[in-house]
C-alpha cells in the first residue's frame, strides 16, 4: 500500500465520518430542500459517469462505467422518490365530506 492511497482512504474515512454527523443533524424541515440541492449535485456526478463511460476504450473499462451511470442513475431517481415522498407529507390532505344531519340520504 503507497502512502498516497493511504492518504486517499484516511481522507474518505474521515468524509464518511464528518458526512454522518453533519447529516444526523439536520432538522426534519430541512432534509426536503437537502434533498434537493444533493439531487443537483447527483445530476453533475450521473452527467460525468456517462463522460466516463464514453471515453472508456478497454473492456473492463467499459463494463464499470455502465455501472457507474447505473448507480448514479439509481441515486438521482431514487433521491427524486424520497423527496415527493417527504413534500406529500407537507400537503394539505382533502377532508372527506360530511354526511347530512338531517337524515336525507
Amino acid at each position: 500500500m503507497t502512502v498516497h492511497l493511504l492518504a486517499e482512504l484516511t481522507v474518505f474515512v474521515l468524509a464518511l465520518f464528518v458526512g454522518l454527523e453533519v447529516i444526523s443533524r439536520v432538522p426534519t424541515m430541512l432534509h426536503t430542500p437537502l434533498m434537493s440541492a444533493t439531487n443537483a449535485i447527483h445530476g453533475i456526478v450521473l452527467v460525468g459517469a456517462i463522460l466516463v463511460a464514453g471515453a472508456a476504450d478497454a473492456p473492463f473499462n467499459a463494463i464499470v462505467s455502465f455501472i457507474l451511470v447505473l448507480l448514479a442513475s439509481l441515486n438521482v431517481f431514487g433521491g427524486y422518490t424520497v423527496t415527493e415522498r417527504m413534500l406529500e407529507m407537507f400537503r394539505p390532505k382533502a377532508r372527506a365530506p360530511k354526511a347530512p344531519t338531517d337524515g336525507t340520504p
